[in-house]
């Protein structure tokens, strides 16, 4: 696709202009070595960072295009089975310096979207932000009942902006994707589409405002544990109101070490509370980093008046889920780890991902066998989770399996745990919190009730079957009997290989013939050569180099 067809992005044009200038300024837009030198002089191709890595100027380059493109690393920075570990900790670095804005800006917006003024709202609320990140910012306020809250407010006109760079992202893609080779391992278009997903959802505080509250449910019993209290009543789509948690963050260390809280509880505590919204709720925060984490002042119980410090947890907007299915797959995966299945957790690699059409099944078993014996002898203790998860990674990566987007981000949650755990206790094990679950996972699988709910599944699947197995038959002998059976045959990107195939015949054929009239002397002549012929053999020529050139392009 020429950068010229875009006319879906016409109103979009500076943007578009101003994206695409940056990319190459930084030597990123190789596919625009495609397109005439007019677009390529008006599009100032060209690099001012040759010091710099290529992971080290994509980062800078995102840096420089603003809120979307920097959440888009951030996203990929969860994804180092696609992008790789170096340009995964590139993005990890990537945080939005968003000024904050003006007072009335953001009082203006509050009472649009609660529909009150400022004062009918709040009892004080402080002009001046907090905090201020890429999609919104941050200012404490008083209820009218008195309660000590923080108002999370979306910067105005921040969804437009969004939105509109979502279209050139996209677009960018399926250029990138037909242009360049060496971005196509990337997979940009798909993935592309699943961050328009997420970014959408994360631009409604709506959805931040039920995760929040179905966290406080599923811990409702645990006493070590506190999420934020939401307020619907003073919440929107843009605005979201919560209680002002009093503690210290566990990104600040020499809070931390002053604080005199047992850090090495206060680690186990976290660990398991995230490692019960995975196995035991199947729904997970998937952004455990030590920013959204607290150590908050002790309750204490009748039973127990010398509490430990509680887990605070903040920023529910990124959440995971497991369903039954992938649920199967972590048991099943986890019980062949243990018993050092390297076939079976093949199988369920290839299940849950996306093969290439060369894919090596025997090789990607052999690996995996290798990595289970590399850790098959380390006890529970000095296991090193992230190291093994990163192992898996690589090994997922080398053979150019794509993992389906929620498998990837609990990878990363487990890796991202164990890190901010260390911080708290460098000798913490995930290893040994996570063998119970294992134990679990298998004792559940065996269990009879589990038995019993799989062999009713079944009995439910051929029931099914069974029923509409007489109809379906005999619409198909009814089909074969009138002789208007068809079948109808699926195929993928096929069409530039056939149009080329299809090309290729239609030029020997031309030549072949053009080649007979040029022989034979078929008039008109000219100079004593049949024009015809010569005629033919030359568009011939020419079609068969532009042939040639298009298929080298595509190696």
């Amino acid at each position: 696709m020429e950068l010229i067809e875009v006319p879906q992005l016409i109103r979009n044009a500076d943007r578009f202009r101003e994206v695409v200038t940056t990319l190459a300024r930084h030597g990123l837009a190789d596919w625009i070595s495609g397109v005439p030198s007019v677009w390529r002089e008006r599009l100032r191709v060209g690099r001012d960072d040759e010091s710099l890595t290529t992971p080290q100027r994509i980062r800078v380059a995102m840096t420089d295009l603003g809120t979307t493109f920097i959440k888009l690393g951030q996203v990929l920075s969860t994804r180092e089975d696609l992008v790789g570990p170096e340009l995964a900790r590139e993005f990890a670095q990537l945080r939005a310096n968003t000024p904050s804005d003006p007072p009335d800006a953001v009082i203006a917006m509050i009472e649009t979207e609660l529909g009150a003024s400022i004062d009918e709202l709040f009892s004080w609320f402080d002009p001046v932000a907090m905090a201020s990140a890429s999609i919104g910012q941050v200012h404490r306020a008083t209820t009218l009942d008195g309660l000590d809250v923080v108002v999370k407010v979306q910067h105005p006109g921040i969804e437009r902006r969004i939105v509109n760079d979502l279209q050139i992202m996209q677009k960018l893609a399926e250029i990138a994707e037909q242009q360049s080779t060496r971005l196509q391992q990337y997979r940009p278009v798909e993935t592309i589409r699943e961050f328009q997903r997420s970014l959408i959802r994360e631009l409604d505080f709506h959805r931040e405002l039920k995760n929040m509250t179905r966290f406080q449910k599923n811990f409702a019993d645990e006493p070590k544990v506190h999420f934020a209290t939401p307020y619907p009543k003073l919440s929107s789509r843009r605005v979201l109101t919560m209680e002002r948690l009093q503690g210290v963050s566990v990104s600040d260390k020499e809070a931390l070490e002053s604080s005199g809280a047992d850090l090495t509880a206060v680690a186990m505590c976290g660990a398991t509370v995230f490692l019960d919204m995975i196995f035991r709720d199947g729904f997970y925060h998937a952004d455990p980093h030590p920013g959204n984490l607290m150590i908050l002042p002790s309750e204490p119980q009748p039973d127990q008046p010398n509490c430990p410090p509680r887990v605070g947890i903040l920023d529910c907007g990124m959440v995971g889920r497991i369903d039954s299915g992938l649920r199967d797959d972590l048991e099943a995966a986890l019980i062949a780890s243990v018993t050092s299945d390297a076939a079976s957790i093949t199988e369920i690699v290839v299940r849950l991902g996306q093969v290439p059409m060369d894919f090596d099944e025997p090789a990607l078993v052999s690996e995996i066998q290798d990595m289970l014996d590399d850790y098959a002898d380390q006890n529970l203790r000095d296991f090193d989770v992230t190291a093994c998860l990163q192992d898996v990674i690589r090994i997922i990566r080398e053979h150019h399996i794509y993992l389906p987007a929620k498998v990837a981000m609990l990878l990363k949650v487990l890796a991202m745990l164990e890190g901010t755990a260390h911080q708290l206790n460098p000798d913490f094990s995930l290893a040994e919190l996570l063998q119970p679950y294992g134990q679990q996972a298998m004792s559940r699988r065996l269990s009879p009730r589990r038995v019993y709910e799989r062999m009713k599944s079944r009995v439910n699947e051929w029931e099914h079957f069974l029923s509409i197995l007489p109809k379906d038959l005999a619409d198909v002998l009814h089909s074969l009997k009138q002789g208007n059976f068809d079948v109808h045959l699926q195929h993928r990107r096929l069409e530039p290989v056939v149009n080329r195939l299809v090309m290729g015949i239609l030029t020997a054929a031309l030549f072949v013939g053009s080649a007979s009239l040029w022989s034979s002397g078929v008039s008109p002549q000219l100079f004593g050569v049949s024009v015809p012929g010569l005629l033919g053999c030359s568009l011939a020529v020419f079609m068969g180099v532009r042939l040639t050139w298009q298929i080298s392009r595509v190696r």
